[in-house]
């Protein structure tokens, strides 16, 4: 067995420790939030759903750290620095609309991986952020930023 170096062990750690550090920060901002008054709430209260979601994927990333710690095979390569260059056109997309920028990073990443048959792309671009907005505006009742797309939804 090999011994690892102070800089491995910090390598090793730096990811988990991004992953908490942005989902704490993000739960920290969820505190904000206005609340609901009791007679007015339906479903729940704004911040619950981020919290949830930010709650579980520290848990996750905890239980990975310590069930399956992460291993450095290789440097990042063209594929990794092409998905955070999308990610970063979907941060300014989002500034047009959320769901025009879900569709387009889907279909594109998906493409940008390998992925050729235009069903599955347009399955992944429009069919499933349609489902996502559907299922938060309809079931959960929350509402979206106005955008370009959902200016024409809500009129």
């Amino acid at each position: 067995m090999t011994t690892q170096t102070s800089r491995q062990r910090w390598e090793l750690l730096l990811v988990p420790l991004v992953i908490i550090a942005f989902c704490a920060a993000a739960y920290w901002l969820t505190l904000s939030f206005d609340r609901m008054p009791p007679i007015l709430k339906r479903g729940i209260q704004p911040a619950d759903f981020p919290q949830l979601v930010c709650a579980t994927i520290i848990i996750l990333t905890l239980f990975m750290m310590w069930r399956d710690p992460v291993r450095i095979a290789e440097q990042s390569g063209s594929k990794t620095v092409g998905t955070m260059v999308l990610m970063v056109v979907f941060a300014g997309l989002t500034t047009i609309d959320l769901f025009l920028a879900l569709a387009v990073f889907a279909a594109v990443l998906a493409f940008y991986w390998g992925e050729r048959r235009v069903g599955f792309l347009v399955l992944v671009g429009l069919i499933v952020p349609v489902l996502v907005f559907f299922l938060f505006d309809r079931v959960f009742e929350i509402r979206f930023p106005r955008g370009l797309l959902t200016n024409l939804w809500y009129g």
